[in-house]
């Protein structure tokens, strides 16, 4: 993106004035119109109902979707229904930056166990230069225990201080890939052929994972124009983290099933797959972009003029909660990576500029596009903060006569009603969350079940302190122009090791 261009700082400016007009808009009808805002809030409130039994809908039909595609021996419908599969390979590339090798083989093992041949993957270890040292002697120790395991292990290090680079997994990402298609183009083998994964280091694959993800690359009328989202867990560490990092994996799980159960809405998030033919069509990842998993799907969208979309695949892969040796570490960690995911507003001045420019894309497409960019955004900034905080506000600035009113006299019992059917919700999202658990370590005691129902108590404070405040302070500096900058690597520790 070209910061500074007028046209762009003013796209850049829209999400996060939208979101403080909003809460100014909301104050000054509160304190001059008290009696409007309470009708207000009750129709917001009744609103958010809608959308919270909505949600779960969609929820529980992709739950559903995922019980059953776990238990497909997907690596035998495969062999038995694709019979071109043989010449399918999978180039998987995994960025790391300081991470600690018990992280990085338990990644490795995780591809070792996989049902998919293993002479089928070009495994590419991608390191940063500015931990170099630290990268190589792991490296080392991979290659020595898994490197004859694939059919080939590509190990590389993207160095610092690239003009026009900003530090980020995508630059890393964007130099592993021009060394990865050199060694495709020496072995010759067709673009069509090659499926790309991008994994977090610590992400650990279901064992049909790459079977599930062929059968569904082969099913497609034309595979290279999608993107293949599986369903992300954090089961790495879900027994270890605090109550706040817990839920907050589990919501983005949760958001995630929604979306899958509507693939028009979709974009890639986390780990993801895709054509190794529109990788290259598309230049790569760009290596001056923080999310970089969202945005490599809206330029495969643009260059093909908006004939590109997201497949979903309903089989996990797993990764690590936000986890710090101390508890302020790991508050700190997860508001950062919170921001970071909220950082993904960066897209709509990408969008609005590309969608002014290209007359290829049909109107309707461009319109869906950037409603779903929008509200997204803008809920995930605002509704917490209108129901739990402001919603409350006209009926304490009212003066005698509106509180005399009998909708300000019932505005609170309305409020707690909608609050408790909406709860409902909150309970059903805590009773699938054990469904998707991983096994009870032994080092924890079964009493520990009761700390899982009990912190969904606590959602209402960390879906504000860790989910609208990073998404307003992300809306915020993009609308100022105070950029990020840089993407910050979400600390990993593993209390077993």
């Amino acid at each position: 993106m070209q910061y500074g261009r007028k046209e762009t700082r003013l796209y850049e400016m829209i999400p996060g004035a939208l979101v403080w007009f909003t809460f100014f808009v909301a104050i000054a009808i509160s304190i001059a119109k008290p009696l409007w805002a309470i009708y207000g809030i009750i129709l917001f409130d009744l609103y958010w109902l809608f959308r919270v039994v909505y949600f779960l809908i969609f929820v529980i039909y992709s739950w559903n979707r995922y019980r059953r595609s776990i238990r497909i021996r997907w690596f035998e419908r495969l062999k038995s229904e694709k019979k071109e599969w043989g010449s399918v390979y999978h180039l998987i590339f995994l960025p790391m930056s300081s991470e600690p090798f018990a992280i990085v083989e338990e990644t490795f093992r995780a591809l070792i166990s996989s049902q998919y041949p293993k002479d089928k993957f070009i495994v590419v270890l991608a390191g940063e230069g500015r931990c170099e040292e630290h990268f190589q002697s792991i490296a080392k120790e991979i290659a020595k225990r898994y490197g004859d395991a694939f059919y080939r292990l590509l190990i590389t290090v993207h160095s610092d201080n690239i003009p026009g680079e900003i530090i980020s997994k995508g630059s890393n990402l964007h130099y592993a890939a021009g060394e990865a298609k050199g060694l495709i183009d020496r072995l010759d083998i067709p673009y069509e052929r090659v499926i790309v994964s991008t994994f977090d280091i610590d992400t650990v694959v279901h064992p049909e994972y790459f079977s599930c993800l062929a059968h569904t690359y082969l099913s497609q009328a034309d595979p290279t124009r999608s993107s293949y989202q599986p369903v992300v867990l954090y089961n790495n560490t879900m027994w270890d983290s605090p109550a706040p990092m817990r839920l907050a994996a589990l919501s983005a799980t949760f958001w995630l099933l929604t979306e899958l159960a509507r693939p028009d809405r979709l974009f890639t998030f986390s780990s993801h797959s895709m054509s190794f033919k529109a990788l290259v069509d598309v230049g790569f990842w760009e290596n001056d972009m923080i999310n970089e998993d969202s945005r490599i799907f809206l330029q495969c969208y643009l260059h093909y003029h908006g004939r590109y979309s997201v497949v979903p695949l309903y089989i996990p892969v797993s990764m690590d909660t936000v986890l710090a040796p101390t508890l302020p570490r790991s508050l700190v960690n997860l508001y950062k990576q919170q921001r970071r995911w909220a950082w993904g507003v960066e897209h709509f001045p990408y969008l609005c500029h590309a969608f002014l420019h290209d007359r290829a894309i049909p109107l309707r497409s461009k319109i869906y596009r950037l409603w779903l960019q929008t509200e997204g955004m803008y809920t995930w900034a605002t509704a917490p903060i209108i129901i739990l905080i402001l919603g409350y506000l006209p009926l304490l600035l009212a003066d005698d006569v509106v509180k005399e009113t009998v909708i300000a006299q019932n505005a609170p019992y309305i409020l707690a009603w909608l609050m408790y059917f909406s709860m409902i919700g909150m309970f059903v999202l805590g009773l699938l969350s054990f469904f998707l658990l991983p096994p009870r370590p032994e080092r924890h005691d079964p009493y520990k079940f009761l700390y899982m129902v009990a912190q969904w108590v606590l959602l209402p404070v960390t879906i504000i302190l860790f989910s609208a405040l990073p998404a307003i302070d992300a809306q915020t500096r993009l609308m100022i122009g105070k950029y990020l900058g840089s993407f910050n690597v979400t600390e990993k520790a593993r209390k077993d090791h």
